[in-house]
């Protein structure tokens, strides 16, 4: 991969910004699918983004779930019907709501995603080695205030296991 010196120095528009965000954002979902289907579970994209959600945010009723994920509540229920019994989720009473219960991923659910965050992390490192980085702090900074915007959580916190 190589940047000419020309594109480097200049300010690049917003439209060309925009694009080339465009651009890496098919790869990366390129990358995300390919990780995904490497494992021996059948776990859908939206699947596994329930999990992620979850994952992050902790337990959560249908209809906030459902909210962060942008769907309406009964594609949700649909959707944690089927990760319950694959064992991916699992159902717990609210402790602030008797009436209520509240989505978990459990102990197997926890395990897929980190697998899938294992070899999708994996398959970035490598496209990331044959790039170059002559911008590489101002990189990492720009692209985790783009997560951040996207309301989505910071690697180091979601590697750690931290919640929102």
């Amino acid at each position: 991969v190589e940047m000419t010196v020309a594109r480097a120095q200049s300010m690049p528009t917003h439209d060309e910004v925009t694009d080339a965000v465009v651009g890496a954002s098919r790869a990366l979902v390129g990358i995300a699918v390919r990780s995904l289907a490497a494992t021996t579970e059948d776990l859908t994209m939206a699947q596994h983004r329930a999990l992620v959600v979850l994952s992050y945010q902790g337990e959560q009723r249908v209809a906030d779930l459902a909210d962060n994920l942008g769907v309406n509540s009964s594609t949700v229920t649909r959707l944690i019907a089927r990760l319950s019994r694959k064992g991916f989720v699992e159902r717990v009473a609210d402790a602030t709501d008797g009436r209520a219960t509240l989505i978990a991923v459990s102990a197997v659910g926890r395990e897929v995603t980190a697998t899938v965050r294992a070899r999708r992390r994996d398959e970035i490192a490598r496209v990331m080695r044959r790039m170059p980085h002559p911008a590489a702090p101002e990189v990492v900074a720009w692209l985790e205030a783009f997560t951040l915007a996207a309301g989505e959580s910071a690697e180091l916190s979601w590697s750690l296991g931290w919640t929102g």
